[in-house]
C-alpha cells in the first residue's frame, strides 16, 4: 500500500528526449528548430491566405484552415519544450506541466482525427451529391462540425487526465521520451492501470476505428461515383479534389498507429523516439504542403494576393 507521504513525492519528471546522442545534438537543435519555424509559417500562412481571399471561403478550406490551427497548437505543445531542454543539463518537466503538455497534445490529436473525418464527409457531399452540396454542407453544418470535432477532442483528453490525475506517481519520474505521453506514464505510476487502459481501448474505438471506417466508407462512394463518370478529365478533377485529403488521412493514421502499437508498453526505444517526431512534427509540417502543391484555387488565391501587394 502506498503511504501519504510518497503520494506527492513526484514534484517532476525528467525528459530524456535525445540526451544519448550527444554528438549530434546541435545538429538536431538545429533540424527541429527549423522544421518548427516552417511549420508554423506554413500553417500560419495558410489560414491568413483562406482568410484574406473570398474564393477560398468554402466548407473544404473552412475545414482546412481549423486544420491548420489544430496542427500549429499541436506542435507547439511539445517542440517548444522539446528545444528548450536540448542544451540543458537537467531537461525537467514539472508534474503539471507534464500532464498539460499531454492533455494539450491529446485534445489536437483527437479533434484532427474528427476533424479528418469532418472533412472526408465533406469530400462525399461534394463529389456524390454536387447539385445538393451547397445546401448539405451549410455554413451552421460546418460551423457545428468543426466545434463537434473539438469538444469530443477535448471530452477525450479531459477524461484521460481525470484518470491520471486519479493514479499516484511516487519514483521513479524519469520519461524515456522528448515529450510526456501516456504510454510512458502509465508505467511510472505506482497504482493499478487497468482502468486507464480500458479508457484508452476504448477512446482508441471511438477516435481511431470508428473514424477510420466512416473515412474508408465515404471513400467507397466517392469512388463509385467517380467509376461513373464517362470522361478521363472528369476522372481526373474529381479524383483530384479528395487526393489530398487521402493523403493526409493515410499518413495521419499510419504514422499514430505505427508509433503507439510499437510503444504500446511503455518503454521508449531510440527509434520509437524518432518516429514520434515524423507524427509530432513532419506531418504538420507536411499538411499544408500536401493541401497546397497542386491545389489550383490555392496559387491562384496566392496570385490574386500578390498582384494586390499583400505578399
Amino acid at each position: 500500500m502506498i503511504g501519504a507521504e510518497n503520494i506527492t513525492e513526484v514534484t517532476h519528471f525528467i525528459l530524456l528526449g535525445f540526451s544519448d546522442f550527444p554528438r549530434i545534438i546541435a545538429l538536431l537543435f538545429v533540424i527541429f528548430l527549423v522544421a518548427y519555424l516552417m511549420t508554423l509559417t506554413w500553417n500560419l500562412c495558410l489560414i491568413v491566405l483562406i482568410r484574406m481571399d473570398s474564393h477560398l471561403h468554402t466548407p473544404m478550406y473552412f475545414f482546412l484552415s481549423n486544420l491548420s490551427f489544430i496542427d500549429v497548437c499541436y506542435v507547439s505543445s511539445t517542440v517548444p519544450k522539446m528545444l528548450s531542454n536540448f542544451f540543458q543539463e537537467e531537461q525537467t518537466i514539472t508534474f503539471a506541466g507534464c500532464f498539460v503538455q499531454y492533455f494539450v497534445t491529446s485534445t489536437m490529436a483527437l479533434s484532427e482525427c474528427c476533424l479528418m473525418t469532418a472533412m472526408a464527409y465533406d469530400r462525399y457531399a461534394a463529389i456524390c451529391n454536387p447539385l445538393l452540396y451547397p445546401s448539405i454542407m451549410s455554413p451552421s453544418l460546418c460551423v457545428r462540425m468543426v466545434l463537434g470535432s473539438y469538444m469530443a477532442g477535448l471530452t477525450g483528453s479531459s477524461s484521460q487526465i481525470g484518470a491520471l490525475l486519479q493514479l499516484h506517481f511516487c519514483g521513479p519520474n524519469v520519461i524515456s521520451h522528448f515529450f510526456c505521453d501516456i504510454p510512458q506514464l502509465l508505467i511510472l505510476s505506482c497504482s493499478d492501470t487497468y482502468f486507464v487502459q480500458v479508457m484508452l481501448a476504448v477512446l482508441t474505438v471511438i477516435f481511431g476505428i470508428v473514424n477510420v471506417l466512416v473515412i474508408l466508407i465515404s471513400y467507397g462512394y466517392i469512388v463509385i461515383s467517380i467509376m461513373k463518370i464517362t470522361s478521363t478529365k472528369g476522372r481526373s478533377k474529381a479524383f483530384n479534389t479528395c487526393a489530398s485529403h487521402l493523403t493526409a488521412v493515410s499518413l495521419f493514421y499510419m504514422s499514430g498507429m505505427f508509433v503507439y502499437l510499437s510503444s504500446s508498453s511503455g518503454a521508449s526505444s531510440s527509434f520509437d523516439r524518432f518516429a514520434s517526431i515524423f507524427y509530432t512534427v513532419v506531418i504538420p509540417m507536411l499538411n499544408p504542403l500536401i493541401y497546397s502543391l497542386r491545389n489550383k484555387e490555392i496559387k491562384d488565391a496566392l496570385k490574386r494576393q500578390q498582384k494586390r501587394g499583400c505578399c
